[in-house]
């Protein structure tokens, strides 16, 4: 069993490194930094996040596909089989800085129908109908970013919050995101596989290890005080995930494109994904600053109604070779 430890992964992020990789065959070239941006939206943001706050905010680590379980702790011996194809994965999350982009271009930069769709899954793109569901335009979009005063990350002007993950988020909002930014939101298959290390099926992205301070931002006590959504990856790289994602455990819930419903143990998961409305909302992911240890695991499965904009939901999107 993996702990608290990091394997290097190849990220999206630098010329350099993508020409190289093509050069040898597609080989992962680890050693070059991304501080070149490549991703289509990420020209007038400042390589300011990590750790060290020198990484590019928009790098994406590659998640080599494979099959693994969907393991319900709820139910004996259920594992729910899936498979899933290779694809990218944001490195970190969303950040206010990268949504800034976004907000200055609205509503241009609404998604058209069928935008953000997965390339394996059909009907899996922007619906026309979902349009009033977003902000009629940028002065909204701002107003609903300030959904709570005391835990919001968004400000109107840029400020020292640039590198903070963006809060405040409909599910809507989130894909009509990623969908601008020539991605996607991932799967929820997608989603766990990378939280669990694929065919390892961790416990927690980081490996065995217990939660802890030193490894994911959770449980700060906001009934009692205000507690600042930390930078992303503040708690790389001991908390990252098995391809390098930082925050997959607490920071915000990410919103992914399922449904919520059960899982299905006769269902053949094969790039899947759940397009029907089983009436339990959107599934959100890993757990948040305003949360207890529980959701960490990426075991927990929690359906919120895809309209909510709340402080501890956020954004990670996907994308495809």
């Amino acid at each position: 069993m993996r702990t608290g430890h990091r394997t290097r992964s190849c990220l999206l992020g630098s010329l350099a490194a993508v020409a190289l990789s093509q050069a040898a065959g597609g080989a992962c070239i680890p050693d070059v930094e991304p501080n070149v941006f490549v991703l289509p939206r990420c020209e007038q943001v400042a390589p300011a996040c990590g750790p060290e706050a020198d990484e590019s905010c928009c790098a994406a680590g590659e998640v080599k596909g494979g099959q693994f379980n969907r393991t319900d702790d709820r139910i004996p011996d259920a594992v729910y089989p899936a498979t899933v194809a290779d694809f990218h994965l944001d490195r970190f999350e969303v950040t206010v800085g990268r949504f800034r982009r976004f907000v200055e271009g609205y509503p241009a930069t609404r998604p058209a129908a069928g935008a953000g769709a997965h390339p394996l899954i059909e009907g899996s793109g922007w619906d026309p109908a979902w349009d009033s569901r977003l902000p009629a335009g940028q002065d909204e979009l701002r107003a609903v970013l300030q959904c709570d005063a005391n835990f919001r990350t968004w400000t109107d002007e840029p400020t020292g919050n640039e590198e903070a993950p963006i809060n405040c988020v409909s599910w809507y909002v989130a894909f009509a995101f990623c969908a601008w930014d020539e991605g996607r939101l991932p799967t929820e298959a997608e989603w766990t596989y990378a939280a669990v290390g694929g065919n390892q099926h961790l416990a927690y992205p980081w490996g065995g290890d217990a939660p802890s301070d030193a490894l994911a931002v959770y449980g700060c006590p906001t009934e009692q005080t205000v507690c600042p959504v930390p930078h992303v990856g503040s708690k790389s790289p001991a908390g990252d995930g098995e391809w390098g994602q930082a925050d997959l455990a607490g920071s915000l819930f990410e919103w992914v494109l399922d449904y919520h419903a059960e899982l299905d143990p006769n269902a053949r998961c094969i790039n899947c994904a759940q397009l029907s409305d089983g009436g339990f909302g959107r599934e959100a992911r890993g757990g948040a600053f305003s949360h207890d240890e529980v959701p960490l695991s990426p075991a927990y499965r929690l359906g919120e109604p895809p309209e909510n904009a709340n402080s501890f939901y956020g954004i990670r999107c996907a994308r495809d070779e």
